[in-house]
């Protein structure tokens, strides 16, 4: 087993400390390779907090008292809030690496609220990175070296993991099959490719093997946008930039960004920009002479 832990002020005691608004109080981390099991069991919990990230294997963890087992595995966080009774236990056989923080605050609940984590959340499906371990290594060695302004600086790191971790949890939504994801970037780019051109969302999604309906859910869950309000999007960019640098009339501008109806394109363009291609370029004239356009 390998084992490598360090605590503030050298000191194994957990605490709650109220005095500012977050302090790390110990970290660490666990790989079982030939230990048969690890077990931990605090009937009355801890004073702090704490989260652990299962980086690979798994872990167990028991949650209520009718002794359920939650097996957790490999990209995924558990968090434990003060005085939680925390029972959990890895096994060799699952080759487990695990990394642990406790840390306490003036205000710890509020502000996992704000990075995401809601008070019934246990589990949190994270993802595995490279990005978490590397922060949790350096917890451990900002707590083992002490170097100056070293609380500010565990506080600074665990805030980054926090946000990490909500950036997770705000796009856990999205598309997380690769295949999936390389399918959705190369829509992207023939869209960007060709978005002057009449372009057949049926027909493109049938050329990938798609049907219509899941292209534009995929599409829409790795992109936020629908495949034709993505398109149109490049249009509208495009044209605000040949209104404002060229003479091009808006008939012209409208047929070189795919528009082949003028009425058309400037009722759309109205839509999206709030005015219409000649005001817009009239606005941008003279916000190049005097202020910027917004």
């Amino acid at each position: 087993m390998y084992i490598n832990s360090a605590y503030l002020n050298n000191s194994l005691v957990d605490f709650m400390d109220k005095s500012k608004p977050l302090i790390v109080g110990s970290c660490g981390t666990y790989h079982l390779y030939t230990n048969p099991r690890l077990p931990t069991y605090r009937p009355k919990g801890r004073l702090d907090f704490q989260i652990l990230y299962v980086a690979s294997g798994k872990a167990h963890f028991y949650f209520n008292d009718d002794g359920t087992d939650t097996v957790v595995h490999a990209g995924n966080m558990v968090v434990y809030r003060p005085k939680e009774p925390q029972k959990y236990e890895y096994f060799g056989i699952d080759q487990t690496e695990v990394y642990w923080v406790h840390f306490t605050g003036s205000d710890i609940k509020n502000m996992l609220r704000g990075y995401g984590i809601t008070d019934e959340m246990h589990v949190i499906n994270t993802g595995t990175s490279l990005e978490y371990t590397r922060i949790f290594k350096q917890m451990i060695l900002e707590l083992q070296r002490h170097q100056s302004n070293y609380p500010e600086m565990l506080a600074l790191l665990l805030r980054q993991l926090l946000i990490l971790i909500h950036r997770q949890l705000t796009t856990k939504n999205k598309i997380k099959n690769v295949y999936l994801d390389s399918e959705m970037e190369k829509a992207i780019q023939y869209f960007n490719d060709n978005y002057n051109t009449e372009i057949n969302i049926e027909e493109y999604a049938a050329s990938r093997g798609m049907s219509v309906s899941w292209f534009i859910r995929c599409f829409k869950q790795f992109a936020s946008t629908t495949p034709m309000q993505y398109i149109v999007s490049i249009r509208i960019a495009n044209a605000q930039v040949l209104l404002e640098t060229t003479d091009y009339n808006v008939t012209e501008i409208g047929n070189i960004v795919g528009y082949d109806n003028p009425l058309y394109f400037s009722r759309i363009f109205k839509k999206q920009k709030g005015v219409s291609p000649s005001e817009y370029r009239v606005r941008a004239k003279v916000g190049n002479t005097h202020t910027a356009f917004v």
